[in-house]
C-alpha cells in the first residue's frame, strides 16, 4: 500500500497537481484541508480530501475514512482536534473507528510517529511550511510489517525517511 499525503496548499493547486501527477502510481491521495479551493475543483481528481479551518466550501466532508486492504485510514484537518498541543484527541477519534492511521495538517509541521500501534502522519504544508523552509508532503508505504513515511520538497526531493 502506497499513500501521497498532502495539506495545507492554501491555494496552490499548481503544486499540489505536479506533485500528484508525479506519484500516479499510489494507491490514494489523501488532502488534509485548508485547500482553499471549491470542493468542484476536486471533482474529476482522486483525492480524499477533508475541510480545513480555511476551507468554505460545505461539500468538504470534516473527515473521511478510508478503507484500503487491511487498514483503516482517518483523515481530518486536526483543527477541531487541538493538533498543535496533542495528540489524545486524534487518538481517541481513532480509536472510536478504529483506525490504523490518522492523517491530519493544520499545523504546517510536518511529522510522523506511532504509539500503541496507531501511525500519525503529518505532512506538513505544501505552501506555508513551519519549522522548515521547504514546502512538504509525504509518502506513506507498508512493506510487509514495516511503515516507510518519507517527506518530501515540492521539488520531489527527500527531507526525512522515517520507518516504524
Amino acid at each position: 500500500m502506497k499513500l501521497l499525503v498532502m495539506s495545507d496548499t492554501h491555494r496552490d493547486i499548481a503544486t499540489m497537481e505536479r506533485v500528484m501527477e508525479h506519484w500516479r502510481e499510489v494507491d490514494a491521495v489523501i488532502h488534509c484541508g485548508d485547500s482553499e479551493l471549491p470542493a468542484s475543483s476536486f471533482e474529476s481528481k482522486p483525492v480524499h480530501i477533508v475541510r480545513g479551518n480555511c476551507d468554505f466550501d460545505e461539500g468538504f466532508p470534516e473527515e473521511e475514512i478510508i478503507e484500503l486492504g487491511n487498514e483503516k485510514i482517518l483523515v481530518v484537518h486536526g483543527h477541531k482536534h487541538q493538533v498543535k498541543t496533542t495528540l489524545m484527541p486524534l487518538k481517541y477519534r481513532a480509536e472510536e473507528v478504529h483506525a490504523s492511521i490518522v492523517c491530519f495538517g493544520h499545523s504546517h509541521l510536518l511529522a510522523a510517529e506511532l504509539q500503541n500501534g496507531l501511525l500519525y502522519i503529518n505532512p506538513g504544508s505544501l505552501h506555508m511550511p513551519r519549522g522548515r523552509k521547504e514546502k512538504s508532503y509525504a509518502i506513506v508505504e507498508k512493506v510487509e510489517d514495516t511503515w516507510l513515511v518519507n517527506f518530501y520538497s515540492a521539488e520531489h526531493k527527500i527531507l526525512e525517511s522515517i520507518s516504524f
